[in-house]
């Protein structure tokens, strides 16, 4: 009354070529983005402290600058339209 029991391993089919493009496709397209992302957040960073970096007081030197090489061709520009 025992009744016979199998215990072979039962026929796993191989992977075709196709299910191994896609199994190996899987794992780049998770590289590729964990690569974009950590990009993605380096450059931000970056971003946040070259701003944190802009925010330093400016000396009186500095603002005087553009004004005084505003006001030199401003006078430039004048001689030249009394000179036609």
């Amino acid at each position: 009354m025992m009744a016979e029991m199998d215990f072979s391993s039962p026929e796993i089919a191989e992977f075709t070529v196709m299910e191994n493009v896609l199994h190996y496709e899987l794992f780049f397209e998770a590289i590729f983005q964990l690569t974009c992302v950590s990009a993605i957040i380096i450059s931000i960073s970056k971003s946040f402290e070259s701003r944190t970096d802009s925010f330093e007081p400016q000396t009186s030197e500095t603002v005087k600058k553009p004004k005084a090489i505003a006001s030199q061709i401003s006078k430039k520009l004048k001689k030249e339209s009394r000179k036609k």
